[in-house]
């Protein structure tokens, strides 16, 4: 149990070391405490902290500096989200007023202001629909006499596109496949489609392609591609501002490890609620742990919900980042809320 003055100081010392990167010593404290406070008195209190594992001291200064348990106390029990200032609100209204054709590209567009107002790494991810993914469309073009491209559309605007070769094929068979599998798979969800793959297409593409197995998978490979969680990345460079000399080495894993959306669904937890934050060894993984990621979700009701994540490093300004993050998921809630409402009208 921390007295009034030691969460004081532990959050100043927070606030200058992440202000400026130096340990804070005793005296500072003291010149920047609200009310009058002796240096002795600081110090003591300062010990206090210590003892208790929320800040530890430098081999370079008698100052002190947040340790990862320091900043959980702080998270867990001090902080409080920061209103986003007038440039934040701008930035992010003129961002989502723009046209898009695409749940995909309103989700790519929030990963690209996040990063843009934290000056940190964001990651989003597409809503997850569960039960509610459709197949919302399926086309085959073909491109020449030796390649098709495929083309499927799930209900929530995801296009995913495949070239292959199907030789011997003609536009009228293409054409009679393109029926059989609008006709009998399109409307249904995605788990019900690879269901009818396994037997019921297969029965009925035989009486127009000889081997309709390579194009089934194809299909089916498709179908898993669309049903997976879509990330969207920006800012990945601004890791580099953050890196400590020697830990640039460390980068390189590190952005091979965030480079797969595997990796990454793996890190990011998919139903964590609200606004949470996860700190250095929290997140069990040696690459991160001079990181932190704070993710919010978004609750789209019946179609699913998603995330938001930042990827920054521990030393960042917790306030400001969660005041961001919880803004930005109510504003992406509402709009892709809208782009749901408009496309069922």
């Amino acid at each position: 149990m921390l007295t009034d003055r030691q969460k004081d100081i532990l959050q100043i010392i927070i606030r200058d070391y992440t202000r400026t990167g130096m340990p804070v010593g005793s005296k500072a404290l003291a010149e920047e405490f609200p009310t009058h406070v002796s240096s002795a008195t600081v110090r003591n209190d300062m010990a206090a902290l210590e003892s208790k594992g929320l800040i530890t001291k430098t081999h370079f200064s008698s100052g002190r500096v947040p340790s990862i348990e320091g900043y959980r106390y702080y998270v867990d029990n001090l902080v409080q989200p920061d209103p986003l200032d007038e440039g934040a609100e701008d930035l992010i209204k003129t961002s989502f007023n723009s046209e898009f054709n695409r749940i995909d590209e309103i989700v790519q567009e929030s990963a690209k202001v996040l990063s843009d107002l934290t000056n940190y790494m964001a990651l989003t991810f597409n809503p997850e629909s569960g039960d509610n993914l459709k197949l919302g469309g399926f086309r085959l073009v073909k491109l020449d006499d030796r390649q098709v491209m495929a083309i499927i559309v799930t209900n929530t605007g995801h296009v995913i596109d495949k070239i292959f070769r199907l030789a011997n094929v003609s536009s009228e068979q293409l054409e009679t496949i393109v029926n059989i599998i609008n006709s009998e798979l399109v409307g249904k969800p995605l788990k019900d489609v690879m269901d009818k793959l396994k037997f019921d297409i297969p029965m009925l593409m035989t009486k127009y392609i000889q081997t309709p197995e390579g194009f089934l998978k194809i299909f089916g490979d498709m179908l898993d591609e669309a049903g997976r969680d879509k990330v969207h990345v920006d800012g990945e460079l601004n890791l580099l501002k953050f890196a400590e000399r020697q830990n640039v080495d460390r980068l390189k894993p590190l952005y091979n490890l965030l480079g797969t959306e595997d990796s990454v669904s793996k890190i990011i937890d998919p139903n964590s609620k609200d606004v949470q934050v996860r700190i250095g060894g929290e997140l069990r993984n040696d690459l991160l742990k001079d990181y932190s990621i704070i993710t919010g979700t978004y609750d789209l009701k019946e179609y699913g919900h998603g995330v938001i994540a930042v990827i920054g490093p521990t030393r960042m300004p917790y306030s400001k980042v969660i005041g961001i993050v919880g803004a930005l998921r109510e504003e992406l809630t509402k709009k892709l809320l809208g782009y749901y409402d408009d496309d069922n009208q």
